[in-house]
């Protein structure tokens, strides 16, 4: 899982995006060891305090967000919750508009990946606080 992560993140190109995704999908599914360490991470990346604040409701400040990264967080959420069992077509093709198919492929990645973390780190009930910077990284 690590290695698919950096692959997904390199791949991926843009380490801002990459956290704010993986703050989001961690956001959903209620993880506080990879919220706190991907907190860490984005402030980092010099990502603003009102993006990472305001980013659970990243639909209703159309100002804080490029719409390269509405459509990544759109998707982040569709195949985080499945709702109904499938990424919504809608979801998919706005995401298609901003990323190119290898693009949309680490990103589809790093969704994956940090579900998995997610469920690893909530399942095992890995508390928040232990993460280091340069220590192993979801």
């Amino acid at each position: 899982m690590s290695a698919l992560s950096a692959a997904a993140k390199k791949g991926l190109g843009d380490p801002a995006l990459a956290e704010l995704v993986m703050i989001r999908a961690s956001q959903i599914n209620h993880c506080a060891f990879c919220l706190d360490m991907h907190l860490k991470a984005a402030r980092r990346t010099g990502e603003s305090e009102d993006r990472i604040q305001l980013l659970g409701a990243w639909e209703e400040t159309e100002d804080l967000y490029t719409e390269r990264e509405r459509a990544a967080l759109a998707l982040t959420e569709a195949v985080t919750v499945l709702t109904d069992g499938f990424v919504p077509d809608e979801v998919y093709e706005r995401a298609a508009k901003h990323f190119d198919e290898a693009g949309l492929a680490h990103l589809i990645g790093l969704i994956s990946v940090i579900n998995g973390w997610n469920r690893l780190m909530v399942g095992r009930r890995v508390p928040p606080g232990g993460y280091r910077p340069g220590g192993h990284q979801p």
